[in-house]
């Protein structure tokens, strides 16, 4: 007799306020023990159907059986109290915490009435060496990288007691080796028993550790492949109605210099270092591609060259002009324009409408104003324009931004940052969350603003995206430039061991102030 099914969805149907159906008879069989990946564009319905499995929502129609038996979540709660986990993209933990503390957390030991913290570290412990997931019980989360902070939501649910782990992009801001790694215990688990179900837009991964897949495609299933009988090329295909045009393949000999950071220090939220000595040139008609693991001084980085956060040391040049003490605004009108990481925090505002959000940053001037007075209908011309090209989808022009998923969100932020004429572009995590197709389509329009002459720099945690458009790639790592190396140079994992702090350059790092001869003419 066969096993039930760990998970058995029927029919799921998810509507939303205005008709939006998110989830239209979604049906979904994932065996125990196994690894079944879900993939799709945006706005398919992938992350609503996980928050359907794990309470978060609640389905207008169909039927959820976890293990054959039937369910109806209430909220995560309840989900936990059935063996089901999930780790999300965002992670849900307490900086301040230990390990242990963030993982026990709500399920405490006790010694005469307090919080038993060597229990609890050695309950930890324990559990990290069974699922081998090692880790410091005793560590302050927030001075971990990504990687480990991961590790760390992985064991929160196992110690919950989760037969069912659902992951949400659990690679997206890894390094190569983080990933690997990741993958590794992701068989691991399953091998133990444990059932996987993760989204992921990353098909290579996909193909390299799932046993099932299931394609979504505008909130329907519309293939169930094995992974031995498929390829990379049919589930592209399959999530996007049609094979995505390969990369553009622009070329230009890079202009002046137009972007130019001299000997930056900025500091963190709690005064620390954030970024130390950092020097570096992005010239016109060139994309500079910084990696690093999030958490190296990328973001107070980024804040710095946009206006976000002050330098407390360093000079930033844009066309010679120094911009340094400026304002965001100043720093637009300039010729600058900026993608940020954050899409929710920096990008937007989530009670705003979409053709508010695609007119944020120059809705001020013409020919989105007249007069000091907002011209509505300009408004909603550029936002209309803004949503066919980057086919965001959207209830409306004047729906909430923050009930788009967050991967038309992100088109929307891209495509309003890439509408304007600014020649010096900051973009972070571009890609972050999006389908394939609309991820070629984004780089297509960033190599473009390269060939035409822009500036840019690029800062993301996906290294193949850094490869595959960078001129030059540098190197973060607490808060310096550890490591720079040419477009036909990159090797993925000489930049993914910096990344990590390992085969560091002998001698003083680029960045650092010791040696800003040696930074300072890099790429000058």
């Amino acid at each position: 007799m066969s096993r039930a099914p760990a998970i058995a969805a029927t029919g799921l149907v998810k509507v939303y306020p205005g008709g939006v159906v998110a989830n239209d008879g979604v049906s979904l069989r994932v065996e125990p023990g196994s690894i079944h990946a879900v993939v799709g564009e945006n706005g398919a319905g992938k992350t609503t159907l996980m928050n359907l499995l794990y309470g978060m929502e609640q389905p207008t129609a169909g039927e959820i059986r976890i293990h054959g038996e039937p369910v109806a979540f209430r909220s995560p709660h309840d989900a936990i109290a059935r063996g089901v986990g999930m780790v999300h993209q965002h992670f849900m933990l307490f900086p301040s915490l230990t390990v242990a503390e963030n993982i026990v957390l709500g399920r405490e030991p006790h010694r005469f009435g307090r919080l038993d913290r060597r229990e609890a570290a050695a309950r930890v412990a324990d559990l990290a060496e069974r699922h081998r997931l090692p880790i410091d019980p005793l560590a302050r989360v927030g001075d971990l990288p990504v990687g480990l902070q991961q590790r760390v939501e992985i064991l929160k649910t196992l110690y919950r007691g989760a037969e069912i782990i659902i992951l949400d992009e659990p690679t997206a801001v890894l390094t190569p080796q983080e990933s690997d790694e990741l993958l590794a215990v992701m068989r691991h688990l399953a091998d133990q028993g444990k059932t996987i179900l993760f989204i992921s837009h990353k098909l290579a991964e996909v193909l390299a550790v799932s046993d099932r897949i299931t394609v979504l495609r505008g909130g329907r299933v519309v293939g169930e492949r094995e992974r031995a009988e498929t390829d990379m090329d049919e589930l592209a295909t399959l999530m996007v109605g049609r094979l995505p045009a390969p990369p553009a393949t622009f070329r230009r000999e890079p202009g002046a210099p137009a972007l130019r950071v001299e000997r930056l220090w900025v500091r963190g939220p709690r005064g620390e270092p954030a970024v130390q000595g950092v020097t570096f040139t992005v010239r016109r008609g060139e994309i500079v591609g910084i990696a690093g693991v999030a958490g190296n001084g990328q973001s107070e980085l980024i804040g710095a060259l946009t206006g976000l956060v002050p330098a407390a040391e360093g000079r930033i040049l844009l066309d010679g002009q120094d911009i340094t003490r400026l304002s965001v605004r100043e720093r637009r009108a300039a010729g600058m324009a900026h993608i940020p990481e954050d899409r929710y925090r920096w990008g937007s505002a989530r009670e705003a409408s979409v053709a508010d959000t695609a007119a944020m940053g120059p809705h001020y001037r013409p020919p989105l104003s007249r007069r000091g007075l907002i011209d509505r209908s300009a408004w909603l011309r550029r936002a209309a324009a803004i949503v066919a090209e980057y086919r965001v989808r959207t209830p409306g022009l004047w729906a909430r931004a923050g009930a788009l998923s967050g991967g038309n969100l992100q088109k929307l932020v891209v495509g309003r940052e890439l509408a304007g004429d600014a020649h010096c572009l900051i973009v972070a995590e571009p890609s972050r969350g999006v389908d394939l197709a609309a991820a070629a389509f984004i780089h297509d329009q960033l190599l473009a603003r390269r060939e035409r002459g822009d500036a840019i720099l690029l800062v993301s945690a996906d290294l193949g995206e850094l490869m595959a458009l960078s001129d030059r790639i540098l190197v973060m790592y607490e808060g310096r430039i550890v490591g720079e190396v040419a477009r036909d140079q990159a090797d993925e994992r000489q930049i993914g061991l910096w990344m990590a702090g390992a085969d560091l350059p002998a001698g003083d790092p680029p960045g650092d102030p010791a040696s800003a001869q040696q930074g300072g003419d890099a790429g000058a």
